[in-house]
């Protein structure tokens, strides 16, 4: 039985990350074809439009997005758009992964909050970085096969819990950062509230037209806000969307 309220991995810094092989008896793609995909989506698709952080670049070219999508999808996992995972959710485009991750200004060794955790490709990219990575998705089965995923790839920095995301994760409070991969049209106080003074909240907000937002914590508890770019996300459930 799995424990649909917290499925925790034992924490442990900075894991080696395993690949697995590819279904139905088929020999799959050599690691080195993976690798060059990985390659060249980052020069092509995340450092030809300015991310430039090394941290983010290196656990880019390392995370097997592949390992991430449904096996249908696979051909396509390295290709700039998302791709749908089931439960009318998906995996977001790697050049969005890539900003959002270098937007939290990251130095490594932190404790990260995601919301919205799919897959688990983004919690797998902050885990390559920082030391902790708590990460809460609202749909139960995709929670589940996510953290059987990232447990599969030896991620043991990740804890998973199926739940919704408004209200955090505040026995763990507070965070280094907080990066947020479904669209509310305001943002949720207690997210914020849970932020450490110094850190950062990247969220997209809105609802027909979204933006994406990074906002840094001032020691005093105020914010500064700034707007970034247009996005799509799915929207974000639960207590979200009754405020």
């Amino acid at each position: 039985m799995i424990d649909f309220k917290l499925l925790a991995l034992s924490l442990l810094v900075f894991p080696a990350c395993r690949e697995g092989g590819g279904g139905n008896g088929a020999k799959p793609p050599s690691e080195d074809r993976w690798a060059a995909l990985r390659e060249k989506m980052v020069k092509e698709q995340i450092e030809t439009r300015g991310v430039r952080d090394e941290k983010t670049l290196r656990a880019m070219r390392r995370v097997p997005r592949h390992l991430f999508v449904p096996e249908a999808a696979r051909p396509a996992a390295y290709e700039d758009s998302p791709l749908p995972i089931g439960q009318d959710q998906t995996i977001s485009q790697p050049f969005i992964v890539a900003y959002m991750t270098a937007a939290l200004g990251l130095k490594g060794g932190e404790k990260i909050l995601e919301i919205g955790t799919g897959s688990g490709y983004q919690a797998a990219i902050l885990a390559e970085i920082a030391a902790e990575v708590y990460t809460i998705e609202i749909v139960p089965s995709l929670a589940a096969s996510a953290a059987e995923r990232l447990a599969a790839l030896g991620y043991r920095n990740v804890r998973v819990r199926a739940g919704d995301g408004y209200r955090g994760w505040p026995e763990a409070a507070p965070f280094d950062g907080i990066l947020v991969t479904a669209a509310p049209d305001h943002i949720p106080q207690p997210l914020i509230d849970e932020l450490k003074p110094g850190a950062r909240i990247v969220i997209p907000v809105g609802v027909s037209s979204q933006e994406l937002r990074v906002l840094s914590k001032r020691a005093d508890g105020s914010l500064v806000e700034e707007r970034t770019m247009p996005v799509r996300f799915v929207p974000m459930t639960g207590e979200a969307e009754e405020r």
